[in-house]
């Protein structure tokens, strides 16, 4: 899978869920022992899974729309995946503290979404650092198109002349 393409998936989910996370519809209302949050505007859990409020639903777009134009071609899909391989790689760092998995009381990054901001930093971390196969080292994996095409163009050059040569020397008055 090429980079664009993974930063136009991770930006196109992520801003479904952010999205979904808007609605009250798709969210279960806290259990009694979720730690608690000072900025409870449309604070749940989403989809009953993944604790959000309003600023995770807001993150959640922006990164959605930063993927999305990364993976488009309008910014870079490299720079956007190291980025968000930073970003969530620390979310699930602070999720796993007591004292830090709601950011202070601001955004809820506890329970699910450590393993969910765990998993997406290294996928982000493998798609951003690997090291791109250049087209020479390309073409040695997949064999050469050319040696491949090389009994085509012989039968195409030998095939068509000969067969007229030999109609030609056996038809009569040629």
């Amino acid at each position: 899978m090429k980079t664009t393409t993974f930063a136009l998936v991770l930006g196109i989910a992520y801003l479904l869920l952010g999205l979904m996370g808007l609605v009250p519809l798709f969210l279960v209302p806290p259990p009694i022992d979720a730690p608690p949050t000072n900025f409870t505007l449309l604070y749940g859990y989403l989809l009953g899974l993944f604790a959000v409020n309003l600023l995770a639903s807001v993150l959640h777009i922006v990164i959605g729309a930063w993927g999305v134009s990364a993976g488009s071609g309008r910014s870079n899909a490299i720079r956007f995946c190291r980025d968000s391989a930073v970003l969530f790689g620390a979310l699930a760092l602070l999720g796993m503290f007591p004292g830090l998995n709601t950011l202070f009381g601001m955004m809820p990054i506890n329970g699910n979404d450590v393993w969910l901001n765990a998993l997406t930093g290294l996928a982000a971390a493998y798609f951003g650092w690997r090291e791109p196969i250049s087209a020479k080292d390309r073409r040695h994996i997949l064999g050469d198109r050319r040696q491949r095409m090389l009994p085509i163009a012989r039968e195409r050059r030998f095939g068509l002349a000969d067969r007229r040569e030999g109609f030609g020397s056996m038809a009569p008055g040629f």
